[in-house]
């Protein structure tokens, strides 16, 4: 019997069980994969992520990590029009996320989670109080359940919560080696067809996503051939959908967190942020229904901080995303100077601030 069974170990998940070890729960870990491995991310970490990592005590190691230093942001309209936007210092970083959630992972590991790789889940049940999950060939059972496994969460699927999928655009990503004077900044490119988001991420490699509807991708790929030399039939990771409508965070005694509760748009790479403090909210909220056995007061803290977590910053995702779903009309407006950069800058900062 674990007090805690979490699904996932990205950095919701791995987080989540890391704050549950410390505080004496005995944690179960489900990974499907077998790290290291890669995710589609636009790999930046920026200044709200610190005061989790300083709490989780791996700030040092993820510093130490490989990464890209960030100095500017440039938006370059379709047509080449380009409007820079200066970070304050310090303010972002990218880094491989094969490297940032096994810094996690292995810190949850380290603090006491019993930790399952390659181990899909495949059934679930709540009885008498407890979680019964089948999940790479074992069995388990758990007072508590967080669902920390994505956009097409499976916990959320098995248990009924995963709503319809529009799968209205796609995202790909690769890593290749950086050009020649690229430099410390964040590129978002509209392009006719969609847009692209690129970051150096350390040890000369650049992190390339395209983003756009489906019958888009051949297009955004020869873009990309061309603009960076890559060669037809390279490996690109995929995901979809980009955007899924908010799940109830809590349900009984499970809690989703991460992606597997709300997916906001990657545009204005906060996903990570948003992981790593759902996961810490979360296990308080595994605390307290450990400790006291009462799920509805349980449910009822973990939604409300959930929420408030979103309050006042989701406005900025709204913005973003009306600017890429309209690639052409945002690049006029860079064109015609209506994005101004004092605009720009606003928003931004707001993105990076801590």
């Amino acid at each position: 019997m674990f007090d805690v069974a979490i699904v996932g170990s990205g950095p919701a998940g791995a987080a989540c069980a890391a704050f549950c070890v410390d505080a004496g729960l005995r944690t179960l870990l489900l990974e499907r994969e077998k790290f290291p491995r890669e995710k589609v991310c636009g790999d930046c970490l920026n200044p709200s992520c610190w005061p989790v990592l300083e709490r989780l005590r791996v700030l040092d190691a993820v510093r130490q990590l490989p990464h890209g230093k960030l100095d500017r942001v440039d938006f370059i309209a379709i047509g080449g029009r380009t409007v820079s936007v200066e970070l304050p210092p310090g303010a972002e970083i990218a880094v491989k996320r094969s490297l940032f959630d096994e810094v996690l992972m292995n810190r949850a590991r380290a603090g006491g989670a019993e930790v399952r790789e390659a181990a899909t889940v495949t059934a679930l049940a709540l009885e008498d109080g407890q979680w019964n999950i089948t999940a790479g060939g074992e069995s388990f059972a758990a007072r508590a359940l967080v669902a920390a496994d994505g956009r097409n969460s499976t916990v959320a699927r098995l248990l009924g919560l995963l709503p319809r999928i529009e799968r209205d655009r796609v995202g790909l990503q690769t890593h290749l080696r950086l050009p020649v004077n690229f430099g410390s900044r964040v590129v978002l490119q509209f392009l006719p067809a969609g847009y692209s988001g690129q970051a150096p991420v350390g040890n000369g490699e650049l992190n390339l996503c395209l983003v756009g509807k489906p019958s888009a991708m051949p297009a955004l790929r020869r873009w990309a051939e061309v603009e960076f030399g890559i060669r037809p039939g390279h490996t690109w990771r995929t995901i979809t959908p980009l955007r899924r409508a908010a799940v109830a965070p809590a349900e009984r005694r499970a809690f989703l967190i991460g992606d597997a509760a709300r997916v906001v748009e990657p545009f204005t790479g906060e996903g990570i942020y948003y992981a790593l403090r759902s996961g810490e909210l979360a296990a308080s909220a595994a605390v307290a229904l450990v400790q006291s056995g009462d799920e509805k007061a349980a449910a009822s803290s973990y939604t409300a901080a959930h929420e408030q977590l979103y309050r006042g910053r989701l406005w900025v995702n709204r913005v973003a995303r009306a600017a890429v779903l309209s690639p052409r009309l945002s690049s006029a407006l860079l064109r015609a100077g209506v994005l101004h950069p004092r605009l720009l800058y606003l928003l931004t900062t707001k993105v990076v601030a801590r």
